[in-house]
């Protein structure tokens, strides 16, 4: 498993949050409920995605759009116009606790005047593993459909509204995986900026050394044992390492531990000892430590607070 896998393996579309929606123009949909991810896919016509904090990104049939949350966003066919109150026909709110088909946004054409057919899906992302992968994109992001995951689009379509049993959760599974598939095009894509570790997995030093740490996090790895897994030098593992993913394999260590130590405190029933044996720790002391220099706050602390609040909100994205 590596770091992207990782990052993605507890984003879920679960149920009934995501919709078809049959949109005659003028249309406007306000997208609420704070998603920390929403995947947005014209099965027919176009469309405007419209952030509260961004530039208006125009999204056609075989592209799709990944929208960034929790802030709400508008999906408009006029961006120039579709945002307001005096818009005609309103602007449609949409939330992701109500019925699973969002219907016609005119409720007055039949479907096949209309230009645009929407599938959206909404994402809870509330672990802190997932965080870190939400503050690499900026609020939104247009990829057109690859090699890859053109025929899932095909095959996704042809699923919605058949009515066999297993329905919902064949549409979940191939919701999730155009998801992956779609932010796995664009950070491949040269605008794409993708953080270091990103592009660190297919280096051949700095590789082997990332997939060792993600398989195993608990290990006492040691700069010498994980320039062994590369075939290099210390010297030479820890300068590549840095250029590519902007801290040594040791401090990356630490921090990847301390991000999956928040998410096991968020388990009333682990001891702080106990998380800190998961990541790699002998005893809660050197944890604690630990985790207060790279988090700010000790583990209690942290935890009494993630138990209050509930799901944090992901932070902006790295610069």
């Amino acid at each position: 498993m590596d770091v992207f896998d990782e990052l993605l393996r507890g984003v879920r579309g679960r149920g009934a949050v995501f919709g078809r929606s049959v949109l005659c123009a003028p249309w406007s949909l306000r997208f609420t409920d704070g998603a920390y991810l929403t995947l947005c896919m014209p099965l027919r016509g176009a469309g405007w995605i419209v952030p509260e904090d961004g530039q208006p990104l125009r999204v056609e049939a075989g592209e799709a759009a990944v929208v960034r949350g929790p802030a709400p966003f508008i999906f408009t066919d006029d961006p120039a116009d579709g945002t307001g109150p005096g818009r005609a026909g309103g602007v449609r709110e949409v939330r992701w606790d109500q019925a699973r088909d969002t219907g016609s946004a005119s409720g007055g054409a039949p479907e096949f005047d209309c230009a645009t057919v929407l599938l959206a899906a909404a994402y809870d992302v509330q672990e802190q593993l997932p965080q870190r992968l939400l503050r690499a994109l900026p609020p939104a992001v247009v990829v057109p459909d690859e090699e890859d995951c053109s025929p899932l689009r095909d095959y996704l379509e042809a699923q919605l509204g058949r009515g066999r049993p297993g329905d919902q959760i064949v549409l979940d599974r191939l919701l999730d995986w155009m998801l992956v598939c779609t932010l796995r095009d664009w950070f491949d894509r040269p605008e794409a900026n993708p953080p270091g570790w990103y592009g660190a997995l297919g280096d051949e030093v700095a590789g082997p050394a990332l997939r060792a740490m993600h398989e195993d996090p608990a290990h006492p790895w040691t700069t010498a044992e994980l320039a062994g897994r590369a075939g290099v030098s210390r010297t030479t593992l820890a300068k590549r390492f840095t250029e590519l993913v902007g801290d040594g394999p040791v401090a990356y260590l630490t921090e990847w531990r301390m991000t999956l130590a928040a998410d096991l405190l968020t388990h009333p029933e682990l001891t702080v000892a106990a998380v800190a044996r998961r990541v790699g720790y002998a005893d809660a002391f050197g944890f604690s430590a630990a985790f207060k220099r790279v988090r700010g706050e000790s583990p209690s602390a942290f935890r009494r607070e993630a138990l209050a609040s509930g799901p944090v909100e992901a932070a902006a994205p790295a610069g």
